[in-house]
């Protein structure tokens, strides 16, 4: 039985019509992420903690506690300790920085021992995780192992009133091709249908940008 063509492209232009439309519904454009579980089936370290400004930190000097001391990374960068002055703390490690101050103390003590202990900290951008947008308290907060999309949306406190969570945007910066790339990601339905699907695993550095509604 020959087919109609008229009716062969009006099935063809409906089909391609559809794709659009479901396409559209599924949230704010952008390549996709695997979903992830709420709870991690295996815990494990993330990358090495990298020093920020106004994080605190304790120095101890094995056997020399008067040339250890508690104190924050300024604004700058810098720390000073005693016998030590302006030492470049930001981007290290916090071993990276006791070695540094190994080198320093030793034009005063033979062979010293040195511990840099982070008691509180904020972390380089680059080891943050940013929510900005229609969300209760824009915030930066500290990226941390096995960090999730959930567990970010519960430190800002979800979705405002007026959010359109589902045409949300992350932002990461991918390391092998030095450019940034976006992703779709659906808030909404993880927050407010608990669809396991739409969590997804955090890198250090990501941006969570979250539109208004446009009504």
């Amino acid at each position: 039985m020959a087919k109609n063509p008229r009716l062969v492209r009006l099935i063809a232009a409906t089909t391609a019509m559809s794709v659009v439309l479901s396409g559209c519904a599924g949230g704010g454009g952008g390549s996709q992420l695997p979903p992830a579980s709420f709870v991690a089936l295996q815990e494990g370290p993330g990358e090495q903690y990298v020093i920020g400004p106004l994080d605190e930190l304790t120095i101890f000097v094995w056997r020399n506690p008067e040339l250890g001391a508690s104190v924050q990374v300024r604004p700058d960068g810098r720390i000073t300790t005693p016998l030590i002055t302006d030492m470049p703390a930001v981007g290290k490690t916090p071993s990276m920085l006791a070695e540094d101050l190994k080198l320093q103390l030793s034009q005063y003590i033979q062979e010293p021992i040195v511990s840099v202990i982070v008691n509180k900290f904020a972390g380089t951008f680059s080891q943050q995780v940013r929510i900005v947008g229609a969300t209760e308290k824009p915030a930066s907060i500290p990226f941390r192992a096995n960090m999730t999309l959930l567990d970010a949306m519960i430190a800002v406190g979800g979705l405002s009133e007026f959010a359109a969570g589902n045409r949300a945007r992350l932002v990461r910066f991918d390391k092998t091709t030095g450019k940034q790339k976006e992703y779709a990601v659906r808030i909404a339905d993880l927050l407010r249908k608990g669809d396991t699907r739409a969590n997804v695993l955090l890198t250090p550095g990501d941006v969570i940008i979250i539109p208004e509604s446009s009504f």
